[in-house]
Parts: structure tokens; sequence; C-alpha cells
């Protein structure tokens, strides 16, 4: 139990550390979440205004592939730290986080490939959604990060007796 001068014990019972990149990439997935209903409901009716059915399509497409690569990043960003049990300074801890990069890459250059192909998008549309869609996951990650609840310092734990 706690009481108001004495915060909680932010690790496990096992003694674990825990990083405080979980609560913030939870926070960035729920404001990516949001923005992008945000962004597939704007940029589908815009696009349909514009291209109509193409561009409703590339809106919603687009907007998809952005939560998409948002969430990949915040995936594995918590898949290194459970993997790293909290080091931030482990190897793989940016291994896992640089392969992701490596993997979002490639796949973004496999989709603007096929789908700038597609005959039934807007090639315009489906590229201004993702700039619109890149930048708003930029200022999700920012807000997340920024308003997660995080320690400064591991708190000094008692020994068990």
């Amino acid at each position: 139990m706690t009481t108001p001068d004495q915060p909680a014990d932010p690790r496990p019972a096992d003694g674990t550390a825990v990083s405080g990149a979980v609560p913030a990439m939870r926070k960035s997935l729920l404001y990516g979440a949001v923005f992008t209903v945000v962004l597939a409901i704007g940029a589908s009716v815009v696009g349909a205004l514009v291209a109509e059915l193409p561009g409703l399509l590339s809106g919603l497409i687009g907007a998809l592939m952005g939560f998409a690569f948002l969430g990949l990043t915040a995936a594995s960003i918590l898949l290194a730290d459970r993997v790293t049990r909290g080091d931030l300074l482990s190897p793989a801890y940016f291994g896992i986080v640089l392969g992701a990069w490596l993997l979002k890459f490639l796949i973004f250059l496999v989709l603007i490939f096929v789908l700038g192909d597609v005959p039934a998008l807007d090639r315009i549309v489906l590229f201004l959604t993702l700039v619109v869609a890149v930048l708003g996951g930029l200022v999700t990650d920012l807000l997340g990060v920024a308003r997660a609840r995080v320690p400064y310092v591991d708190a000094p734990r008692a020994p068990r007796p």
C-alpha cells in the first residue's frame, strides 16, 4: 500500500525494471488511432470531392498505411523492451528497432510501387494522405512520450524480509 508521500514502486514483484517506453508507446498508439480515424474521415471526404471513388479509396488506404507504420514503430519498441527486459542500451534493443525500421521502409516501397499503378486509386490523394499521416504520426509519438507518466529515477526498494 502506498501513501501520498510515498510513490508506488514501478517495478514488478520479480524485481525487473519497467521501461518508460511502455506507457509512452501505449499513449502513442491511442493518440495515433484517434488521429487515424479523423484523418481517414477527412481524407476520404476530401478525396471523394476531388477525385470521386478513387479519391475516397486513396484517402482511406493512405490513412491505414500511416497507422500501420505508426503501429509497427510502437510494436517494435514494445517488443524490444520486452526482449531486453527494459535495458534501453542493449544492442538487441537497437537491432529490433532498426530491423523494424528497415522492414517499414521495404513495405513502404513495395506499397508505393504496387499502389501507384492501380487505376482505381488517385496517386495525389494517396501521396498527400501519406504525408499528413507521417506528420501526424510524428506528432502523436511526441504527445505520447511527452504525456506519459514516467519516473525520472528508480525509487529505492526496501529489502524483502
